[in-house]
């Protein structure tokens, strides 16, 4: 790989890993979790944006259900594996049912919800984008196509008519849900919020010293 592939590579490992938001999500799936309430890819990446959690993804599109399968296909540690696993569960992405193999005890299997099957795009976008940017030399190991008539297929922004588009053109627009103050609430003693005060709109001279 080279040095600049080497440098995304980091740097996508340590953006992703452990983030979290500020403020707990009091939605519908309310949670011990902290989760950002304004911004949809924060509050997602609160969920998935942990080390492992797209590996353990793919594994089970491919078909994965098991603890040991997920454990010995990944190479992740048990309590790791234990611990993605249950907030996979949690937020709704996968769901557990037991099963008992004869002479052995009762075990949990995984599999996706239909939350957890719309991640198949996100996947699908997250190779996209190594395969461009971060190639192997020999070229893709996995490819994508329909199954019906076996045709390749990839990820991109399709309009309300079932257009593509290029990524270029499309805009982000913010609405009238977009928070007006993202700044964290400040909570007084007593349980009393305190709104943030607005910013100076004081320029102060600088002192040349």
């Amino acid at each position: 790989m080279s040095s600049r592939g080497e440098m995304l590579s980091w740097f996508l490992q340590r953006s992703l890993l452990d983030r979290k938001g500020q403020l707990s999500y009091s939605g519908a799936m309310a949670s011990s979790k902290v989760l950002d309430p304004n911004c949809s890819i924060a509050r997602s990446l609160g969920v998935l944006g942990q080390r492992w959690t797209f590996l353990i993804l793919r594994e089970a599109i491919d078909g994965v259900t098991r603890f040991a399968q997920f454990r010995d296909a990944l190479g992740i540690a048990p309590d790791v594996l234990t611990e993605r696993l249950s907030t996979l569960v949690e937020y709704g992405v996968m769901s557990r049912a037991p099963y008992q193999e004869p002479g052995s005890r009762s075990r949990y299997a995984y599999t996706l919800t239909p939350a957890g099957e719309a991640l198949h795009v996100a996947l699908g976008s997250l190779q996209q984008w190594g395969d461009a940017y971060l190639p192997r030399p020999d070229g893709p190991t996995i490819e994508r196509r329909t199954r019906k008539h076996n045709r390749p297929v990839h990820v991109g922004f399709i309009d309300d008519r079932g257009r593509e588009v290029g990524a270029d053109d499309v805009a982000t627009i913010r609405t009238s849900a977009y928070p007006t103050d993202s700044r964290p609430t400040k909570v007084r003693p007593g349980g009393r919020s305190q709104q943030p005060h607005p910013p100076s709109t004081t320029r102060q001279r600088s002192v040349a010293r």
